[in-house]
């Protein structure tokens, strides 16, 4: 077989494989050291491939941000921080349907601003929002689909790592393409925020939240709502002010951040020394489970990397005569379907060498051409097989959740289309991504 069938015949077995109940990361892992082994028909080559993707894959400084990020979630679920905020959040939106749900965005949209990675918001509003929202009635694939949704936001509004690793692929002012992802990334809340109502609306039985489900509120005063909401604000404010500041990196802020939580627990006197040594167990289990979907996906880009498949793929749109916009077009729907089974540095990683030259060459703003990456990109972090984004709210949620991986699919499903459609907006209006710049 040649590199080629190879690359196509691992996807389809893929594909096979999760949908008959194979973990995503062990497919990735088996289908990697099997393809490197017929590739170079050597045993011991793909051997080392393996280790060196284990050794690589999540060694990189930037990912402390995700175990020191799950840490604080789960702090601020044991302090009850997290139910205290929805509390406001209730009685804030309380006549509104489906008001949690755009909190919810809110919160992930500002928590953004702080890590710059999705699968740490994902993993911090699993703990904090879903258990809330829950509780006050709404359905459990709304609950999840809302944090999955909103966690990509996490990617579009600055600081955001793809895009550090765009402006490195494209040699791009990293600075610009933060300012660009501004408007795309209030826009992108704001749809989902309209999105959250309409659903409320027109498909009350898909969100859920009746005011039945739960006693109502009584009302709070401003001082309560303060009192309630004030130890968030301050954990958000030290970890923006501290990034944005230039006192801290991402994941120096993560651990101010924990720090930050750990105080305020302490403070409120809900953490007991088992609850802590759950905190840490849980985040252990958490960010393996991470890390774990990590490696197998960075073990199967080296494998389609070694299969020929990004060169013959370039090859073929090189001679197809294609105008810019249609090589465009074309990279979005490649990054689309890839989003299905890789995750987002490794598309980025495949593609952009590909494509690059063509765009390039064709003079297409690469600011503007950012932006569009990163949102479909993200995409692909809510579509099925792989959509890491769903894998790590799972993980998160745990072994005894009733709420299915088919549910949380089907949950953050309104919310990819909602993506979809931000990304023609900004693929018809550049101006959207290029006014600030």
């Amino acid at each position: 077989m040649s590199g080629l069938e190879i690359a196509i015949a691992s996807i389809g077995a893929m594909l096979v494989l999760i949908y008959a109940g194979m973990h995503v990361a062990i497919a990735l892992m088996l289908l990697s050291f099997v393809g490197v082994w017929m590739l170079r028909d050597n045993f011991q080559i793909a051997s080392n491939v393996m280790v060196l993707a284990f050794k690589d894959s999540i060694s990189d400084y930037l990912f402390g941000v995700v175990p020191l990020f799950v840490f604080m979630g789960l702090l601020v679920a044991v302090a009850g921080i997290g139910r205290d905020t929805f509390e406001v959040a209730a009685q804030i939106f309380r006549k509104v349907l489906g008001g949690l749900g755009i909190a919810t965005v809110a919160a992930n949209a500002v928590f953004a601003a702080i890590t710059g990675i999705s699968i740490a918001s994902a993993a911090v509003f699993t703990k904090v929002a879903v258990p809330e929202m829950m509780r006050h009635g709404y359905t459990g694939r709304f609950s999840v689909g809302v944090v999955a949704g909103s966690s990509v936001l996490g990617m579009l509004i600055p600081p955001s790592l793809l895009f550090i690793l765009y402006g490195v692929l494209t040699e791009q002012s990293v600075g610009s393409l933060f300012i660009a992802g501004v408007i795309p990334g209030v826009l992108l809340s704001v749809v989902y925020c309209v999105g959250i109502l309409a659903l409320a609306r027109f498909a009350h039985g898909f969100v859920g939240g009746s005011a039945q489900a739960v006693e109502e509120p009584a009302d709070m005063s401003a001082g309560e709502m303060l009192v309630k909401i004030f130890p968030i604000v301050l954990l958000i404010a030290l970890v923006l002010g501290g990034i944005y500041g230039g006192v801290f990196t991402p994941t120096e802020a993560g651990a101010a951040g924990a720090l930050g939580a750990l105080v305020i627990s302490l403070a409120k006197r809900r953490l007991s020394w088992a609850s802590f040594w759950q905190v840490l167990v849980q985040t252990g289990h958490t960010t393996a489970s991470i890390c774990f979907l990590i490696i197998g996906a960075s073990l199967y880009s080296r494998m389609l990397s070694m299969s020929g498949m990004p060169g013959v793929l370039g090859g073929w749109v090189a001679d197809s005569g294609l105008g810019p916009t249609g090589i465009i077009l074309l990279l979005m729907l490649v990054i689309m379907l890839l989003g299905t089974i890789l995750d987002s540095a490794s598309i980025m990683l495949l593609t952009l060498p590909i494509a690059l030259p063509i765009l390039t060459a064709a003079q297409v703003d690469l600011i503007w051409l950012g932006v569009l990456v990163v949102i479909a990109v993200e995409i692909g972090l809510l579509t099925p097989p792989f959509g890491i984004a769903v894998y790590v709210i799972k993980a998160t949620l745990g072994p005894d959740s009733n709420v299915t991986l088919g549910e949380i699919f089907i949950g953050a499903a309104p919310f990819a289309l909602m993506m979809l459609l931000v990304l023609i907006l900004v693929f018809l209006f550049p101006w959207l991504a290029t006014a600030l710049v």
